[in-house]
């Protein structure tokens, strides 16, 4: 190509190239750099949208924040493990044997009967499904729940049953039930089926079904001499119940400092429903200060067993007392058959002059006072029959009528016979707080009252011999009216139950009292016992005074204890499967 052509090209692209760039400039400040005012206020806009939303998205929070307590609530969880401390010691927890408050409480714990009690103290099914009563009203068929397992696996059927009431029966296995259930046939009808033939009608006998069931396929084959002896009640037994043995650790080196830890953990299997607590240890002290001690530095999650609420609880909100009516009536028994106190009129005057309101006001706790051999609303008692105090001028005037004058010591006596007597119970600040104030009540009428004050143990030996003039203690009378035990004649012989603590014979009382427990028409038991009970306010063979009640003390809250009146101590553990003690934070669904 000819020089001055390419030149002449060269010359063009040159020209079109800087036209080009020249074009460019002006694109890119007209495009960008002008428009560089409104990327600005784009940039303020979306900043705007951004600070607009963190401020939304922290009102929410907040909101959110302020609204959880509406939403979700604070409620009890499963879990945990549950330390109960009690003044005590293990010796026994096979149900037909224990009897002492640590005994009785892994016994409940460990075993199951066929029947236990609701959180209205009302009789329901535990192993049994129900009972009925044939034409005679003699023969009980108790029907088993299905499905019923040991704490091992295996079966839990009728032979079991059959087998437990055969050992209570049996004189050589020694069971302090032993004399409550002479003259019962148990049969075995079926795997399912039970039933109990007794001699006579007894209305209040669906009550005594609550003892706990043992296994037969592992006591089966021991002679019963031997049961009380094995090392099944104390380091290996196999229940049914809520809670299964797990360990037993002993600890001190002399009886004064000894305890005992005994672990338990829960049977998945249990009929009424598999326990909420991961775990439940009894710790059982010899020293009731080592009992305090543990609980006041947090060791403990429960303690009972005491006589009274310790001072550094009372006001103190991380505790909680519960306080518990139990179906036991305190009563003074007065000795009929012999001393002074065998003369009626005594008797009754002392009832007279005597105040138990003004010692229930000084008791610090509510109660229901006793007037009566039943306790108030029970079924047959009756306002009628209850026991008039607080007349001391009434009082007076009846023992000034009987030839009781007054000494020159201010005692009354008739025929040199002084008007005075002893009072013995045991040694426990409630029984010292009562029996001072009715010995200024009774000193007031002229009565010389002797207070005598013994340990438990002491006590016991006191109690089974009759061995006083009078005696301020507990009965206990549960739901059922059945109190023959305790008023009828025969019931103060040693070869019986001797809990007739006043040695009270009675022709009219005693008819009554059989007649009473032998009709299973709640009306006709009403106006049987009718009789028993005049017969009791005439002959005043004990003063009536309170409801007693049970203490247990824990730390902090345990859902679903239940708060109802209880027949003994160890009916506190009767829904202790639904206890629980833990806590969180859970959705309300009905605010959803």
């Amino acid at each position: 190509m000819p020089y001055k052509k390419v030149r002449k090209l060269l010359h063009r692209r040159q020209s079109q190239a800087r036209d080009f760039s020249q074009q460019a400039e002006v694109n890119i400040d007209r495009l960008l750099f002008g428009r560089f005012e409104h990327l600005l206020l784009v940039r303020r806009f979306v900043y705007g949208w951004i600070l607009l939303w963190l401020l939304l998205a922290l009102i929410t929070g907040m909101e959110l924040a302020n609204l959880g307590p509406y939403y979700q609530t604070v409620q009890a969880v499963p879990g945990g493990i549950y330390n109960e401390g009690i003044l005590g010691t293990m010796t026994n927890v096979n149900p037909i044997y224990a009897t002492n408050p640590v005994d009785t409480s892994l016994s409940h714990l460990i075993f199951a009967g066929l029947f236990t009690h609701n959180n209205q103290n009302n009789l329901v099914g535990c192993l049994a499904s129900g009972y009925s009563i044939d034409k005679t009203d003699t023969v009980y068929t108790v029907t088993l729940k299905r499905g019923l397992t040991w704490q091992d696996g295996q079966p839990l059927t009728a032979a079991d049953v059959v087998f437990t009431y055969d050992m209570i029966q049996n004189a050589n296995a020694q069971s302090p039930l032993y004399s409550s259930w002479q003259g019962i046939k148990v049969a075995e009808i079926n795997p399912y089926t039970v039933t109990f033939t007794l001699p006579n009608p007894l209305a209040s006998f669906p009550y005594n079904l609550t003892t706990g069931i043992l296994p037969k396929h592992i006591l089966g084959l021991m002679a019963p001499a031997n049961l009380r002896s094995a090392a099944f009640n104390t380091n290996s037994p196999v229940g049914a119940g809520p809670f299964m043995w797990h360990a037993l650790q002993v600890n001190g080196d002399t009886p004064q400092n000894a305890s005992e830890q005994i672990a338990l953990l829960p049977f998945k299997n249990y009929v009424l429903g598999q326990p909420k607590l991961s775990e439940f240890i009894v710790d059982a002290f010899a020293d009731n200060n080592q009992l305090l001690q543990a609980f006041s530095s947090g060791q403990l999650t429960a303690i009972t067993g005491i006589d009274a609420i310790p001072k550094f609880i009372k006001g103190n909100s991380a505790y909680q007392v519960h306080s518990r009516l139990l179906t036991v009536g305190d009563y003074v028994f007065f000795k009929t058959n012999s001393g002074v106190l065998s003369n009626t009129t005594v008797r009754q005057a002392l009832v007279m002059a005597a105040n138990p309101a003004a010692i229930i006001a000084r008791l610090g706790y509510f109660t229901f006072p006793v007037n009566e051999p039943l306790l108030l609303g029970q079924l047959a008692y009756n306002a009628k029959y209850a026991q008039t105090t607080d007349k001391l001028a009434a009082a007076r005037s009846l023992l000034a009528q009987d030839g009781w004058i007054k000494s020159q010591g201010g005692t009354l006596e008739k025929n040199s016979q002084p008007l005075s007597f002893n009072l013995v119970t045991t040694d426990t600040p409630e029984n010292r707080l009562v029996a001072n104030m009715l010995k200024q009540q009774w000193l007031e009428l002229g009565a010389n009252v002797q207070l005598i004050f013994e340990s438990s143990n002491t006590y016991t030996t006191t109690l089974e011999g009759h061995s006083y003039d009078s005696t301020l203690n507990g009965i206990s009378i549960g739901n059922d009216p059945d109190v023959f035990v305790y008023w009828d004649k025969s019931q103060f012989d040693p070869r019986s139950s001797n809990l007739n603590f006043s040695d009270y014979s009675s022709t009219t009382a005693s008819q009554a009292l059989e007649a009473g427990r032998t009709r299973l028409n709640p009306q006709l038991r009403v106006i049987k016992y009718q009789p028993f009970l005049a017969a009791w306010q005439k002959d005043a063979p004990a003063l009536g005074l309170f409801q007693p009640r049970f203490i247990y003390i824990t730390q902090g809250p345990v859902y679903n204890m239940g708060s109802s009146v209880i027949n003994a101590p160890f009916d506190r553990f009767d829904n202790v499967q639904n206890w629980e003690i833990l806590r969180s934070a859970v959705t309300d669904p009905k605010q959803n």
